[in-house]
């Protein structure tokens, strides 16, 4: 018997029962489908996440606060408060691998305009915030040097906090009240778009850092250091030049911790590749665990189709059926089992895909090779499981099988 006598004989016995073959077909289907969807938003939550890291700028680098120390207890990235204006100004004229500053400092704060209020982030910066954050306005302007020294209460609106607070109208040279604190909006920021887990880039009032340290924060010290690299071949010089610089500037001993952190662009993309890889791993390991149920399933069909077509078995060897062939038969209905179970299964994991895709901030991306990997993967569990009822079918006594009733 070749392998197309054995597919034909395979398709037989399936349609003989159909309603059992679909029963077997569906734990196939279950893990096809998941798997394929959970790998889509795995690979869409992971190309979100580069999205929204480019979205962040070019050729960034990004100085933090270190690691405060009591009692042999160390607090959190940022738990000291270590960098200033100065700093800030420090890193501008005297890295030559940098081309922009922007000094931020920030936090949430309640803003008010006449009966309309919202939450949401104030972030008080430089004007070159814009070219390195990659903003652009898109009606007014953004404020500048002169108004940051002037610690002038000018502000900057996301599209999102715009609509919150004046719905459809224009917020340009409107005055709104944050923290109880009169400003005049000189310019709306063009929308970025929604960036899921991250920090909502259109949600945000924009401020002098002067402003926001002395009138609205009351603090000294700035949150955060952004800086640009004049090229990408230059971020690990430029990380080198601010490090040696800020060592200076902070007086930290040779072989001593740092008090502060850079980060690049570079290490920013490295960490959420791997973050993205772990967390492939992990739906797909999952999703998987139904697969192998759908194929333990198989597996227990097949072993009472043997039962039930012992007699069949008996006759077929009495005729001249080698033990090969009755194998290869049942291996055969298996594969063809858990092959259309299979193709189900895609088309199942693509709609889930879509649907997923029309959830607010979700994002699912179906992969070529998902699809092949899942298909490969389900054939594999129909012979994997299909080998030891066909084996325990071939390995019948044909006299035995002949009486069995």
């Amino acid at each position: 018997m070749n392998i197309w006598e054995s597919v034909m004989v395979a398709l037989e016995g399936i349609a003989a029962n159909k309603m059992r073959a679909a029963l077997t077909m569906l734990g196939v289907i279950i893990g096809v489908g998941a798997v394929i969807t959970m790998l889509a938003l795995a690979h869409g939550t992971s190309a979100r996440m580069m999205d929204n890291i480019k979205q962040m700028g070019t050729n960034v680098l990004s100085v933090s606060a270190g690691q405060s120390q009591r009692g042999g207890v160390r607090g959190g990235m940022g738990s000291m408060t270590t960098l200033t204006l100065d700093d800030a100004e420090a890193i501008a004229q005297g890295c030559p691998s940098i081309v922009a500053v922007a000094p931020e400092v920030g936090g949430n704060a309640q803003v008010k305009y006449r009966n309309q209020n919202t939450n949401t982030s104030i972030t008080g910066t430089w004007p070159t915030y814009t070219s390195i954050r990659n903003y652009k306005v898109k009606a007014g302007r953004f404020f500048t040097d002169a108004e940051v020294k002037a610690l002038k209460r000018v502000a900057i609106i996301g599209p999102t906090t715009a609509e919150a607070l004046f719905g459809t109208s224009s917020p340009v040279g409107k005055t709104i009240r944050l923290n109880s604190i009169q400003f005049r909006i000189v310019g709306l920021l063009e929308a970025k778009g929604a960036q899921g887990g991250f920090m909502d880039p259109d949600d945000q009032v924009v401020i002098p850092v002067t402003t926001a340290m002395k009138r609205v924060f009351g603090t000294q010290n700035i949150r955060m250091i952004s800086a640009q690299a004049k090229t990408m071949k230059l971020m690990e010089q430029a990380t080198t030049e601010i490090e040696a610089l800020l060592r200076k500037r902070h007086k930290i001993a040779a072989g001593a911790d740092d008090d502060f952190m850079v980060r690049t662009q570079a290490e920013m993309m490295a960490m959420a590749n791997q973050f993205s890889a772990m967390f492939t791993l992990l739906l797909g390991g999952i999703a998987s665990v139904s697969l192998l149920v759908g194929g333990i399933g198989i597996m227990n069909i097949m072993l009472v189709s043997v039962t039930e077509r012992t007699r069949e078995i008996g006759i077929r060897m009495a005729l001249g059926a080698r033990r090969r062939d009755i194998q290869a038969q049942f291996l055969v209905e298996a594969l063809v089992l858990s092959i259309f179970g299979g193709i189900v299964g895609i088309l199942l994991g693509i709609l889930g895909a879509m649907v997923i895709s029309r959830i607010p901030n979700a994002s699912a991306t179906v992969t070529l090779s998902s699809i092949l990997m899942s298909f490969g993967f389900s054939a594999f569990v129909g012979i994997f499981f299909g080998y030891y009822p066909a084996r325990q079918a071939s390995r019948l006594n044909p006299i035995d099988a002949l009486r069995y009733e």
